[in-house]
């Protein structure tokens, strides 16, 4: 077989293990949620359906399955149905320039890291069509919110990436990884403590967690964007939020945690953990803290995070320049 074809059938096992990993996480990381809700709260979580509530999740999927999708009357055809395909098309491409093992990164590429910023920006667009397509007040006012909250964080965000990027020289998570040691202190968390911390705490809000889970308040909006959305048109948009929580803790392990290095027996199993300890941070969180006001969402970000991360990078830059 000549080069080409052995690239392609990579890329086509790549899709389909990460196809089969996203499901599983996902399944599992529901079950997972629950579970911490539960505990933080006092209570047991899902119990009744199999061993401790094991098979609640796969329950919940059957009834989405099985439920008749609807679209309202006023409804555009073509948005409202595109809108969940678009929420979660982009998800296995994200993971494929993640290095989740020394081989075991789908899609090899210099640019990696701009490959995942750039597309993670279709969600967004999904969000926005959905609430525009869906003829609903309530949810354009979620799709709203999104948007805002979106491009708003995004800002931080990728300036807290730039500083990591002037650190390692690369774009090439695999060359981040391995620039980065077996040992915590040789974990660019430890050089970028500032950009680690705005890193996720703008990961929360471009997933949509709390304390920043505005676009779908449903105290105030019903369910935000996703309002008019039954059966797996909203099974969709719940299986893109979770696969997104995913792709930032992948990231955040790939740029700050050392990736799959650990101080012994190296491999992808240090970063499904590192993965799965920022997956719990997450729903920790969640299950903890109030939300925010939208002014008090956007006063954090344009007030606080977005002078901190210009100041990290410009110290970085000049210590790097000093070096």
């Amino acid at each position: 077989m000549s080069f080409d074809e052995i690239q392609l059938i990579r890329m086509i096992v790549a899709v389909v293990a990460t196809a089969l990993f996203v499901g599983a996480s996902v399944i599992f990381l529901v079950y997972l949620e629950r579970k911490v809700a539960g505990h933080v709260h006092r209570r047991p979580g899902p119990f009744e359906v199999g061993p401790h509530g094991m098979l609640q999740t796969v329950a919940d999927a059957v009834k989405l399955l099985s439920k008749q999708p609807l679209k309202p009357d006023g409804a555009d055809p073509v948005l409202f149905w595109l809108a969940p395909v678009a929420a979660f098309a982009p998800a296995l491409l994200l993971l494929l320039p993640i290095p989740f093992g020394p081989v075991l990164t789908g899609f090899e590429v210099n640019l990696g890291l701009l490959l995942i910023l750039a597309f993670s920006g279709i969600n967004v667009l999904a969000l926005c069509l959905a609430g525009w397509g869906s003829d609903n007040k309530w949810a354009m006012l979620g799709a709203a919110r999104s948007v805002a909250q979106a491009v708003g964080y995004e800002i931080p965000l990728l300036l807290a990436v730039l500083a990591v990027t002037f650190t390692n020289g690369t774009l090439n998570l695999s060359e981040m990884v391995a620039q980065q040691g077996p040992y915590p202190w040789h974990w660019n968390i430890i050089t970028q403590p500032l950009a680690f911390f705005i890193f996720f705490v703008c990961a929360l809000a471009e997933t949509n967690r709390n304390p920043f889970d505005l676009p779908e308040a449903e105290s105030e909006l019903t369910a935000g964007f996703h309002t008019e959305y039954s059966g797996m048109g909203f099974g969709l948009f719940f299986l893109a939020e979770y696969t997104n929580m995913i792709v930032v803790c992948s990231v955040c392990t790939a740029l700050f945690l050392g990736g799959w290095q650990g101080p012994f027996l190296p491999g992808f199993w240090w970063f499904l953990a590192k993965m799965y300890v920022l997956l719990l941070v997450m729903m920790w969180f969640r299950w903890t803290f109030p939300r925010l006001r939208f002014d008090q969402l956007l006063n954090l970000n344009w007030k606080w995070l977005l002078p901190l991360a210009l100041i990290n990078l410009v110290i970085t830059a000049l210590v790097l320049q000093l070096v």
